[in-house]
């Protein structure tokens, strides 16, 4: 791990719902379910870490606590913030959130684990 992976470290990114994101147990409706909006959680936290790894290095997922607390329909653009709050050796813990607008959509906690990926495989 680098000096640089530190309290502070964000990522952020818009994306649009799309069928695929929804559940198909709604169909036809579309919305984001609440997996994917984990996963894009997930996914901030991962790129919001990557930058500051060594090259062997990657982070894997270990603990998700979040709130699904409104919907997002099929063609809203929903932006996903992670923000690293927390280093405990190869613990990382981020602040994470999803939102439509001005809409809060999702919002929690996720930690990470740093790993080795040569230990993999």
């Amino acid at each position: 791990m680098k000096d640089s992976l530190a309290p502070g470290v964000t990522h952020e990114f818009t994306v649009e719902v799309t069928r695929d994101m929804s559940p198909e147990h709604l169909a036809p409706m579309v919305v984001l379910s609440t997996p994917k909006m984990i996963e894009l959680m997930e996914q901030a936290s991962l790129e919001a870490a990557q930058p500051h790894l060594d090259d062997t290095e990657t982070t894997v997922g270990t603990h998700v606590n979040v709130s699904h607390d409104a919907a997002a329909a099929g063609g809203e653009a929903v932006t996903v913030t992670s923000q690293l709050v927390s280093v405990e050796r190869r613990r990382l813990t981020f602040s994470v959130s999803a939102r439509a607008g001005d809409r809060a959509l999702g919002r929690g906690t996720h930690e990470r684990a740093v790993v080795n990926l040569n230990n993999f495989g």
